[in-house]
């Protein structure tokens, strides 16, 4: 059975949207954060077409994590928003940490240019 692969990479930039949480965490609630926006990212995974991807990370230093995240436009920001649950559980981080996100469109690609 072949499999069909949502995530990719491309050689030149396509018109990706990106949305890039900064949670910064308050004093040992690293781990709490993450798992507050790991629900969140998969709430709207399981449940939202203009979901593309998300990578979540933890910063070695314990102070915060970031969630980025591609979407298929813009307009799925609101789209998120609108949905009373996802917003429960984004003001969850509000507990635990104060958080930041911006959106933004893909204007360069760059890959390596090695002989």
């Amino acid at each position: 059975m072949e499999t069909k692969h949502i995530a990719s990479f491309a050689g030149s930039p396509a018109p990706t949207t990106f949305i890039v949480n900064v949670i910064h965490v308050h004093p040992g609630k690293q781990e709490e954060a993450f798992a507050i926006i790991q629900d969140v990212v998969h709430y709207v995974a399981e449940r939202k077409e203009g979901f593309l991807w998300s990578s979540l990370a933890k910063s070695s230093d314990g102070q915060t994590v970031v969630n980025i995240e591609a979407i298929q436009d813009a307009g799925n920001v609101g789209e998120f928003f609108s949905d009373p649950h996802f917003v429960e559980k984004f003001r969850k981080l509000d507990t635990v940490s104060k958080s930041e996100f911006h959106t933004y469109t893909v204007g360069d690609l760059v890959l390596p240019k090695r002989a």
